[in-house]
């Protein structure tokens, strides 16, 4: 079975990470906009998606596992493992030899807004809630900080990106004419609700469990 990890994203992995973003979008960020990000912008958050190519065990699991970290991990222990909230500098295991990089996301923290700025998984790759698993942990880091509210920014023809956000609650609050420089195509500036009103941690609760019995323990999280 494929596994993959969700991660933050490292100096290491720009190159890889730029490769697929120039499978998701037609204008790419410079790998230059990146590092600047990663070692500058105090307010970015970024992630990365990975598979691992060649599953091994971890020199602890070697050692000896307690029984209760042999059993099977239960619906709840798999959301709280995939979408527990990190800090900027955590600091990944080390992975698998074997790996690539098969989706990122970031977002900027201003204040009390989280600002979704990137997201992409590679295009053989989508339709299997990879990039619902990478949006929903942005939302997970902005609760954890405190954002108040999230808003990002979609094309307008972008209808499957629409309705993922739009499933997380997200409406639509206006629209930015021409803002994207490849076509001059119009994008819809969309906004959450208060990511810390009782409806909306629950409805988040709902479809992580949603999500976790979709992709069972294939997708872990790692700080």
């Amino acid at each position: 079975m494929t596994r993959y990890v969700v991660r933050p994203m490292r100096v290491d992995d720009i190159d890889a990470v730029s490769e697929v973003e120039r499978d998701c979008f037609s204008t790419p960020w410079p790998t230059s906009a990146y590092r600047r990000e990663l070692r500058d912008n105090r307010m970015g958050r970024y992630i990365v998606l990975v598979e691992l190519l060649e599953t091994q065990r971890p020199a602890h699991a070697i050692a000896g596992e307690d029984e209760q970290d042999e059993s099977p991990m239960g619906v709840r222990r798999a959301v709280e493992q995939l979408f527990r909230p990190f800090a900027r500098n955590a600091t990944a295991p080390a992975l698998p030899t074997n790996e690539r990089i098969v989706g990122f996301a970031g977002m900027w923290l201003m204040v009390d807004e989280a600002h979704v700025t990137t997201i992409g998984v590679k295009r053989e790759m989508r339709g299997h809630g990879l990039g619902e698993a990478l949006f929903a942990a942005l939302l997970d880091i902005a609760v954890s900080v405190g954002a108040a509210r999230a808003t990002l920014e979609v094309r307008v023809t972008n209808t499957s990106a629409q309705a993922l956000y739009r499933k997380y609650g997200f409406r639509d609050e206006g629209v930015r004419r021409r803002y994207y420089s490849d076509n001059n195509e119009d994008a819809l500036i969309m906004w959450s609700e208060s990511l810390s009103s009782p409806p909306v941690q629950q409805r988040y609760r709902e479809l992580r469990r949603e999500l976790s019995n979709r992709l069972g323990d294939a997708v872990e999280f790692q700080t």
